[in-house]
């Protein structure tokens, strides 16, 4: 089977990932999959920065607008239907651009095999004291028990979980990443000053409350009711908390900027962990010398 080519371009939120993916995409006639965990939710759109159809600029967009805001959506689904898209589009190129670590590295690697929770078992074990728990661990899986701390009792759990449900090693089935698609990665992560990205991830949320991020959480709110708090998601979760009268709007919005600048500093972490990025600077060259360079490697990729 041949092997396809395409580019992740990653960074933190605000970076300017939108603006470099377009041009990149109609440069090389190239579709684009979205890994942001938070764009999957349908009516999601002002406090997810989510793309807009005169943004996209005829560039085909996968992975928005998937899933109500009640449902859960894991990485696992995120995978299953990224793959789908991937294995659909032939020889076409592909650019895979966001800021979630976990749904790009589902896609460009793979996930464990690990098992399925199973209820049954794990109600049996969850009955266990946490100390006989952990010599079971040592007994079948001593490199897991080396590694996961006895007080962590969920994730010894789940060690002695999976061996009972395989009769394998947790520690084994967790490094053995199952990859779905046929699609090789060139990987290009984007950053600036510090000092000068919070300055936009501010002025993002200020453009945000303009745009009627208020009057977006106010409509989901009252469809979905407490059920939309369980996401979790970064401008929606503090103004639920200003229409609950727990703090002011102000507050909401201080709380807004401060979470998405914390989010940031927590994507450049998971970003500078994976060696295989090449990092482009955007205070130090200008987009038309990244769209260059990129476009010469990933043709000699």
């Amino acid at each position: 089977m041949e092997i396809l080519k395409g580019i992740v371009i990653a960074g933190p939120t605000g970076v300017g990932k939108t603006e470099l993916s377009i041009k990149l995409a109609k440069a090389l006639n190239a579709e684009i999959l979205s890994a942001d965990s938070a764009q999957v939710y349908i009516g999601m759109d002002v406090g997810t920065a989510k793309i807009s159809k005169d943004e996209m600029d005829g560039v085909v967009h996968h992975m928005l607008d998937i899933v109500e805001p009640i449902k859960k959506y894991s990485v696992g689904d995120y995978q299953r239907k990224g793959d789908e898209v991937l294995n659909s589009l032939g020889e076409k190129n592909v650019l895979l651009v966001g800021g979630t670590g976990l749904y790009i590295d589902s896609v460009v690697r793979g996930l464990s095999a690990l098992p399925e929770s199973d209820p049954v078992i794990r109600e049996k074990l969850m009955k266990e004291e946490g100390e006989k728990l952990f010599e079971i661990l040592k007994e079948v899986d001593p490199e897991s028990a080396e590694s996961i701390h006895p007080n962590n009792k969920r994730r010894v759990e789940r060690a002695v979980e999976v061996f009972y449900q395989t009769g394998e090693k947790f520690s084994v089935l967790s490094k053995r990443n199952i990859k779905g698609n046929n699609c090789k990665f060139l990987k290009v992560a984007l950053e600036r000053d510090r000092d000068y990205l919070y300055e936009r991830i501010n002025l993002r949320v200020d453009i945000m409350m303009k745009n009627g991020l208020l009057e977006e959480v106010k409509s989901l709110y009252e469809k979905y009711g407490d059920n939309l708090k369980k996401i979790n998601i970064i401008g929606y979760s503090e103004i639920i908390s200003y229409l609950n009268e727990e703090i002011t709007l102000e507050e909401a919005t201080d709380l807004i900027r401060k979470n998405s600048r914390n989010y940031a500093k927590r994507q450049f972490t998971w970003f500078k962990n994976d060696h295989d990025y090449i990092w482009y600077d955007l205070d130090k060259m200008s987009e038309d010398e990244i769209f260059s360079d990129i476009l010469q490697k990933f043709n000699s990729l």
